[in-house]
């Protein structure tokens, strides 16, 4: 898997069916944010019972699809209030995401960000 913190990571709030594969997923992402396919922009999708993720990432002129599936417990589940459906996520909270740790309780501490 080819992610960086120069990436840019975003979160489909609703569940997805996993059934979905290449042209489920990108459709999602062209209908529902209004954006093709990019480079350093990864796509995350969870079902609903949460024990399975999929990552659409372009690379190298086509998407690859990872898939995670969970033997025991679940995804951190997301009840933001989003209109669009989608949250974006930075670098450190997709990996805690896939790692099984809370975004939700953790601070984000004051950085310098230049213009």
């Amino acid at each position: 898997m080819n992610l960086s913190s120069a990436g840019n990571y975003y979160l489909y709030v609703g569940p997805t069916d996993m059934c979905k594969s290449f042209h489920g997923l990108s459709g999602l992402v062209q209908h529902s944010l209004n954006r093709g396919p990019g480079r350093d922009e990864v796509f995350c999708f969870i079902n609903r019972k949460r024990d399975k993720l999929k990552i659409l990432q372009w690379q190298g002129g086509g998407f690859v699809v990872w898939y995670k599936r969970l033997e025991e417990g679940t995804f951190e589940p997301f009840d933001y209030a989003v209109k669009q459906g989608w949250i974006e996520l930075q670098y450190t909270e997709l990996i805690m995401l896939i790692d099984g740790l809370s975004i939700k309780n953790t601070r984000k501490r004051k950085r310098y960000l230049p213009n």
